[in-house]
């Protein structure tokens, strides 16, 4: 498996921005999370062929109610739903991934913007980042509350790969400290835009490029009928087989980063993944997400039980990682 924190990066995200084909026979696997403590055993088998097979799975009976994942989709909305002078207040500081950012994210494999909008939350670095009280009231706590179950949800997916690799149950949880100054895990508010009628059924064009995620963990909130994401495993990556994961409003999608690639000596894999834009007949309209980026903490170290790459800490692992992607070329 070619790793996918080659520092080669750009070129291969750049072979990633043809359409490919689409494939339905591969299978996007429901784990169901109910009962963990006393299924856990069950669950990290489940989890672990999930993920080393494909990447990406989907969870059910993770715990976070309904009506709280509903009410955090109206929250996302109504955020999104500000004056673009209000959302202006809070432009997204790089270097702390916290704060607002419209189509300014490029992705080496299509060369222009994403169809988006995002606000990204990362608890330390929130300062003057807020929307205010009387332009959204709760709104700040509610996202907190929900950061925090996606956490708790995120960590034990990640004591189950721990189980699995070898390592001390709370290794990665650890090293993902909501109380830490160096905390970087984040949650990202997404509104992708409607499509133009004049775009519409244009083939080749994408909301999201192809991309890996940097994390260890990547866990995202979606709606009934707003599609699009789709994953192309590694072993696919040169014919470019996509297969599409339909969208549910009750179920978390996840799939491995780059960072968990690393930490497992290569054992789970971080795959491509994209959001497509709809096709003829298909929702056409604006989508939302929420994703949930469990990111080890700055001074987390990572080294794999079989020590097939040296330590790194998480700070300079994203360095390198962004560098890779977004270096200039010659």
């Amino acid at each position: 498996m070619t790793t996918s924190y080659d520092l080669s990066e750009v070129s291969r995200e750049k072979q990633m921005g043809g359409l490919g084909r689409e494939t339905d026979a591969r299978e996007i696997r429901v784990v169901d999370l109910t009962d963990f403590e006393n299924r856990r055993a069950e669950i990290t088998e489940e989890l672990w062929a999930a993920a080393t097979e494909i990447g990406f799975f989907q969870l059910s009976g993770h715990g976070i109610p309904q009506d709280l994942i509903d009410e955090m989709f109206g929250a996302t909305a109504d955020f999104f739903a500000l004056p673009e002078a209000v959302k202006g207040q809070y432009p997204l500081v790089k270097k702390n991934n916290a704060g607002w950012e419209s189509l300014s994210q490029v992705r080496p494999s299509i060369g222009v913007p994403d169809q988006k909008e995002s606000y990204q939350i990362t608890r330390p670095h929130m300062d003057q980042l807020w929307p205010s009280e009387t332009e959204l009231a709760g709104f700040r706590a509610r996202v907190l509350d929900f950061e925090e179950r996606a956490w708790a949800v995120a960590m034990r997916v990640l004591s189950c790969f721990a189980d699995r690799l070898g390592l001390p149950r709370d290794h990665f949880t650890a090293a993902h400290d909501p109380a830490s100054p160096d905390y970087q895990s984040a949650l990202r508010l997404l509104h992708y835009f409607a499509v133009p009628a004049e775009l519409r059924g244009v083939p080749g064009r994408w909301r999201a490029g192809a991309h890996t995620d940097f994390d260890c963990l990547t866990l995202l909130f979606q709606r009934d009928g707003q599609g699009g994401l789709q994953v192309c495993p590694g072993k696919e990556m040169d014919e470019q087989e996509w297969t599409s994961i339909t969208p549910s409003s009750s179920l978390i999608t996840c799939n491995i980063g780059d960072m968990l690639t690393r930490w497992s000596d290569d054992l789970l894999p971080s795959n491509f993944h994209r959001v497509r834009s709809p096709g003829e007949g298909e929702y056409q309209g604006e989508r939302y997400s929420i994703a949930y980026f469990a990111q080890a903490d700055r001074d987390a170290v990572i080294q794999g039980p079989a020590g097939k790459y040296p330590p790194v800490t998480a700070a300079d692992f994203l360095e390198q990682r962004v560098q890779a992607n977004y270096r200039p070329q010659g």
